[in-house]
């Protein structure tokens, strides 16, 4: 193809392929602060200088898909453009099934890094931890690495094999591992109720059936429990997020009414506003949340309507601060841009992005060297150190659902040693924190005159 006839169809992705040659001429002669295409004649000259006078032969669609990357790549850091292939890979993701080794992984200070290791997963087995940076997949240095291409790299057939270097907080040495890839179908929730009545309820990710899962554990715990569900631990640590439409239905399973989260855009315009609805919405047990530092997106999300509502007291640390938009735009080919296109705000109209959901009650996790979930190192890194994240907006207007509301539990940090838990918690300390909390929280409403609805 010409160096021509690849300006053309550049072009062409904005104003069609009939003025794309009018464009550019037109473009030539306006000053830049009136086209924004002016430059597409300097990529036309690069373009035709690499085919023309590269030592090697090139591959066309690379070059094209990697203009197109590096200039997303200018944007933030959760704007990517997808390949065909990376398209299909995020499809799959958002339907919890998929070809790998069983973890989520994000850049944090230039590190990809694991953010959740699936149970009975080869990563599980290999104990990768929350935390573990990569320095290395089969050979290929790690360090800078985009996602998508970490995650071609970690995802394979069934029964081959990757290797990976990692390194770990407070470990000197390197950790070398090599792992099985097999087809992973990932559960969304983990759940469990004690003979007293106080569920557990893991949500590790919100994919398609995300929200299904989680009724059908509160559905299936109310049924056999017989005291009823007296308390619930919503487990949120190390969550990534996943789809805005999960989150909005797991919280909608706890609100009756009101806000549950807005979109903003550009010049702080507000774009949608998703309510919750009054129908099937589960009865008023006290609720504790646990979140962490890599509580993100549509997990902080669901933190942060419940605890606007009062419908539950936070436990834990300040959570990721991942809070923008991504917009998925198919193109012609099979390709896709992951773009960010607004920022989410909080019931009571705090801005998420690189700030966070704070607990009501603040609790560091304790290593003992033997905890089974969301171990967390104190050197976790948050939206704000990402290199280009997004500023976070000024509060907008509070929703008037949630005016005048407060947590039932105020802001405190905790430090006394948590009494009798649920075996289920082991030596998890946030989640024995949480366990006394909730017991307290039980206390209070059962000497509280009987209320009807969410308090």
């Amino acid at each position: 193809m010409s160096s021509h006839t690849r300006v053309i169809v550049l072009a062409a992705v904005v104003v069609g392929v009939a003025g794309a040659v009018a464009l550019a001429e037109r473009a030539r002669a306006l000053p830049s602060a009136s086209s924004p295409y002016r430059n597409l004649g300097i990529f036309a000259r690069a373009l035709a200088h690499i085919e023309a006078s590269y030592a090697d032969e090139v591959d066309q669609d690379e070059l094209i898909y990697g203009a197109i990357r590096g200039m997303v790549r200018t944007l933030d850091p959760h704007s990517v453009f997808l390949d065909p292939e990376e398209y299909k890979l995020l499809k799959s993701d958002a339907r919890g099934s998929f070809g790998g080794i069983g973890v989520e992984v994000d850049t944090r200070d230039g590190w990809l890094t694991v953010v959740t290791v699936f149970p009975q997963s080869p990563a599980a087995a290999a104990r990768l931890q929350t935390g573990d940076r990569f320095l290395s997949i089969d050979g290929m240095g790690a360090r800078d690495m985009p996602i998508d291409e970490a995650v071609k790299r970690m995802r394979g057939d069934p029964g081959t094999r990757v290797r990976l270097r990692l390194r770990r907080t407070n470990v000197e040495d390197a950790i070398a591992v090599t792992l099985v890839r097999r087809v992973m179908d990932i559960p969304a929730v983990e759940a469990s109720v004690s003979s007293s009545g106080i569920m557990y309820l893991h949500v590790r990710t919100f994919h398609e059936e995300t929200a299904n899962s989680l009724r059908r554990a509160l559905d299936e715990a109310q049924q056999r429990s017989s005291t009823g569900l007296r308390g619930l631990v919503l487990d949120l640590r190390s969550n990534p997020g996943g789809l805005l439409s999960e989150a909005v239905r797991v919280a909608d399973e706890f609100l009756q009414q009101g806000v549950i989260v807005s979109t903003w855009g550009r010049n702080r315009k507000r774009l949608r506003e998703m309510l919750a609805r009054r129908g099937h919405t589960r009865g008023s047990f006290p609720m504790v949340v646990l979140i962490n530092a890599y509580t993100a997106s549509a997990a902080e999300i669901v933190a942060g309507a419940l605890q606007d509502h009062g419908r539950a007291v936070l436990v834990g640390t300040r959570t990721f601060g991942k809070g923008s938009v991504q917009s998925v735009i198919e193109l012609p080919n099979g390709s896709a841009l992951k773009l960010t296109s607004a920022r989410y705000h909080t019931p009571r109209g705090r801005s998420i992005q690189a700030h966070g959901i704070e607990p009501d009650v603040q609790v560091e996790q304790l290593d003992s060297g033997a905890l089974r979930r969301a171990r967390v190192g104190h050197d976790a890194q948050r939206e704000e150190a990402l290199s280009q994240h997004l500023a976070p907006t000024p509060p907008t207007v509070a929703s008037q659902a949630t005016q005048g509301r407060t947590p039932r539990v105020g802001r405190s940090e905790r430090r006394s040693e948590p009494g009798p838990a649920p075996k289920a918690f082991g030596d998890d300390y946030q989640a024995q924190v949480a366990h006394q909390v909730l017991q307290a929280l039980i206390v209070s409403q059962s000497r509280r005159p009987r209320s009807h609805g969410i308090p």
